[in-house]
C-alpha cells in the first residue's frame, strides 16, 4: 500500500494557510514617512511650524505697527516696528480725504455680482464640456485652457475698446462684465463634474427630469465644496482688482476700494503710516469674512483637491 504525501494548503497570497505572509520592512502603514514615533518629532514639526507662522505674520504685524504711527517717527531708522507713540492720525487722515464707505459699497457690490455671474456662467460651461456630445467639444474645450494662459494685460486695451463702443465706461457693468469670465474656474468645475457618477444622472433622467433639472438637483447638491471654494476665489480676485477698475472708472463715487484708497495720497513724497493703514482698510473686509467663514473654506479646499489641480 503506497504512502500518499498531502500537500499542504496555501493561502492566496502565496504561503502556507495559517500563517501570515511576510510584508517587506518599508511597507509598515503604521510608520510615518518622515518623522518616525515618538515626542521628538512631534516637538520638532511643532517648532517649525511656529517660526513658519511666525515669519509669516511678522511683515503683517509690521505693518499694523506702522498704520498706528506718526510719519516722523516710521522714519526713525532701527528694527523696532513701534518707534513713537501710537495714534489713529493716519487713519483718520485717510477717513478724511476719502470716500471710504461709497467705495467700501462698491467693492462689495461688485464682488458680490461678480461671483454670482462667474459661479453661473462657469458651472453651466464646465458641465456643458464634461457631459456635453456636440461637434467641437474637445476644441472649445482646448480654447478653454489655452485661454488660462493668457496674461489678463493684453486684454485691457481690447476690453476699453469694448467697452467705449458700449457706451459702458463709467459704469458698474464695466467693471463687472469683463470678470465674468473665468476660464481657470471653468476647468476647475469640469474636472470635479467628469468625477461624478454618471449613474445618478441616468436615474433621474428615468424619472422623466430634463437636463437642466438634473443639473440642479442632482450635480450642484453634490458640487457644493467645489462652488463655495471656486466662489471664495473669485471674490477675493474681484475685491483685489486694481487695475481694470482704476482704467475704467473716472468717477469717484464709482471705484472700489483699493482704486479709492490709491488716490488719497499726500503731495510730499511716500507716507508710510497712510499706506499701511489704506492697505489694512481695503483688506479688513476679507479679513473678517475669513474669519467667520475659516472653516468652510478650509473644508472647501481640502475637500476638493485645489491644491493639485
Amino acid at each position: 500500500m503506497s504512502a500518499t504525501t498531502t500537500r499542504p494548503r496555501l493561502h492566496p497570497a502565496g504561503g502556507p494557510l495559517g500563517r501570515r505572509p511576510r510584508r517587506p520592512k518599508g511597507d509598515d502603514e503604521s510608520t510615518p514617512l518622515l518623522l518616525g514615533h515618538g515626542r521628538l518629532p512631534k516637538v520638532l514639526a511643532s517648532g517649525a511650524l511656529v517660526i513658519f507662522a511666525l515669519l509669516w505674520l511678522l511683515p503683517f504685524v509690521w505693518a499694523i505697527a506702522t498704520s498706528f504711527q506718526n510719519e516722523q517717527d516710521v522714519a526713525t531708522p532701527g528694527f523696532n516696528p513701534i518707534k513713537g507713540a501710537l495714534t489713529l492720525e493716519p487713519y483718520r487722515v485717510i477717513l478724511d480725504r476719502g470716500n471710504v464707505p461709497i467705495w467700501a459699497f462698491n467693492s462689495i457690490l461688485i464682488a458680490t455680482l461678480v461671483t454670482v455671474i462667474t459661479i453661473v456662467i462657469s458651472t453651466l460651461a464646465a458641465y456643458g464640456l464634461s457631459r456635453g456630445t456636440f461637434r467641437g467639444r474637445k476644441l472649445l474645450l482646448a480654447v478653454t485652457v489655452s485661454s488660462i494662459m493668457v496674461p489678463p494685460q493684453l486684454l485691457i486695451v481690447p476690453l476699453f475698446q469694448e467697452m467705449l463702443a458700449f457706451n459702458l465706461v463709467d459704469t458698474y457693468w464695466a467693471v463687472i462684465l469683463p470678470q465674468v469670465v473665468a476660464p481657470m474656474m471653468v476647468f476647475i468645475l469640469k474636472r470635479f463634474f467628469d468625477g461624478i457618477p454618471r449613474e445618478l444622472e441616468e436615474a433621474a433622467r428615468i424619472d422623466g427630469a430634463s437636463d437642466l433639472r438634473v443639473f440642479w438637483s442632482v450635480v450642484l447638491p453634490l458640487s457644493r465644496p467645489i462652488v463655495a471654494a471656486v466662489s471664495v476665489f473669485v471674490f477675493i480676485g474681484a475685491w483685489n482688482n486694481f487695475m481694470w477698475p482704476f482704467i475704467v472708472t473716472n468717477d469717484p463715487a464709482l471705484m472700489t476700494l483699493p482704486v479709492g484708497l490709491a488716490t488719497v495720497k499726500d503731495a510730499y513724497g511716500v507716507v508710510y503710516a497712510q499706506s499701511m493703514a489704506s492697505a489694512l482698510l481695503a483688506a479688513a473686509p476679507l479679513i473678517i469674512v475669513f474669519l467667520f467663514f475659516q472653516r468652510r473654506i478650509v473644508k472647501s479646499v481640502a475637500t476638493t483637491g485645489l491644491g493639485g489641480t
